[in-house]
């Protein structure tokens, strides 16, 4: 019964302490709205900036698996100069021979198709437009391997392979740009003033982690080689920048790529470091998620700072209000108040002003992150993530800040003498 009456006291003084502090926060309506504010600017820039770094992640997430979860990239060596390693692709390394030997079933029973990659710039000129972008020579496959689909028109045959054919395949924002919305179907185009006949349009992928694919044109690889790309090798073969490799299942990325590069160390003559590299979508998708999971928890502290500086402006004005109520604490005392019920009163004040803070800061960061969504930079729509455990983590370190700088407010409070403070004008 005893400890039941102990339960109800207690339940009541934290009423009561309640009571009080909605009391005196409501007798300084300004100096306390101000106070909240600040808390609220804190709470909303940690929800609408994190947002902006998990929506940052989950595009390039998605960018990257649209291209497809069972693709492996071989890419060109590096070049060594004094020391030094470049990047890779510095050195023309990778041949049209070595894709075709990489298709071959016997010796990569694991890969089901390949796709070789010639890349360029170029200017192209139609009906008085012209864009610069990237001319990209690929292969017949290059449209199932990369998972492509036409709007219209056709694709790349073994044919125009094979004729060297001056055709060619525009990106969207390419044809945009320069049929509108007319069909650039059978038109002639001129690509750094050689003319070619447009066969396709594609139709819209949006941005990838390889660059933009509505703002490319394709053609077949022999005719951007011999047309527009003048470089070989020593041997007089042709160049390839990547080669992208469709494996015949997921579960058999780690037995392609055994296969890949026992293929290409042994056409390569190589007994040292490969002159090569073989990346999976995993191992890309690892590589872009640390970077962006480094971007959004630097975006959350830089965002954090408005917290701790929301945080001062509570101390500041619950050591204002302990100031102003020395009286009131020392007849509370008096009147038989213990220590820690005054203690108890100012730390609720202060979570109160946090809490409320960071209630309105979660509406306005959510209302943020939506407004961010309908931006646009460089073309790019912004993409913005708004998820439960930010908004959770934001709300209790918002209430963790009301308690650790009202802390010391309402210790010493919690310390004045009663009689001094009754002496108190």
């Amino acid at each position: 019964l005893a400890s039941g009456c102990e339960r109800e006291s207690s339940q009541m003084n934290i009423l009561e302490s309640l009571s009080i502090a909605l009391q005196a926060l409501g007798s300084n309506k300004l100096r306390s709205s101000l106070t909240v504010l600040g808390i609220v600017i804190g709470v909303a820039a940690v929800i609408s900036l994190m947002s902006i770094g998990r929506g940052s992640q989950a595009s390039v997430t998605s960018a990257v698996q649209a291209v497809g979860s069972n693709l492996l990239f071989v890419r060109s060596g590096a070049q060594t100069v004094a020391g030094v390693r470049g990047q890779q692709g510095s050195v023309q390394t990778l041949t049209l021979d070595d894709a075709e030997a990489l298709a071959d079933p016997i010796t990569a029973s694991a890969v089901a198709k390949v796709a070789p990659e010639l890349t360029t710039g170029a200017r192209i000129v139609a009906q008085g437009q012209n864009v610069s972008t990237r001319v990209v020579g690929v292969t017949p496959d290059y449209v199932d391997v990369r998972s492509l689909s036409l709007a219209e028109g056709s694709f790349i045959t073994d044919q125009n392979m094979q004729a060297r054919s001056a055709v060619i395949v525009l990106g969207a924002t390419v044809a945009q740009n320069l049929f509108g919305d007319s069909s650039p179907i059978d038109q002639t185009i001129r690509v750094s003033n050689r003319p070619f006949r447009v066969i396709g349009v594609l139709a819209p992928k949006g941005g990838s982690f390889m660059g933009s694919q509505d703002d490319m044109v394709l053609a077949p690889l022999t005719t951007v080689r011999f047309r527009l790309f003048s470089q070989r090798t020593a041997q007089g073969a042709i160049n390839v920048q990547l080669i992208s490799v469709q494996v015949t299942d997921e579960s058999q990325l780690d037995a392609a790529k055994e296969q890949i590069t026992s293929i290409l160390r042994e056409r390569h003559n190589i007994s040292g470091d490969d002159d090569f590299t073989v990346t999976s979508q995993q191992d890309i998708l690892a590589t872009f998620a640390q970077i962006t999971g480094v971007l959004t928890v630097f975006l959350g502290s830089v965002a954090g700072i408005s917290l701790v500086v929301g945080g001062i402006g509570i101390m500041n004005i619950m050591l204002v209000s302990v100031t102003e109520r020395i009286r009131e604490i020392g007849i509370r005392k008096a009147v038989g108040a213990r220590r820690r019920d005054i203690l108890m009163q100012f730390l609720i004040e202060a979570t109160t002003l946090s809490l409320l803070g960071g209630a309105l800061g979660v509406g306005a960061g959510w209302g943020l992150a939506k407004l961010f969504a309908t931006q646009q930079i460089n073309g790019q729509q912004i993409q913005t993530q708004v998820s439960l455990d930010v908004v959770a983590m934001a709300l209790a370190v918002s209430v963790m800040t009301g308690l650790f700088f009202g802390i010391y407010p309402a210790y010493r409070a919690g310390r004045l003498d009663p009689i001094e403070a009754l002496r108190h004008d």
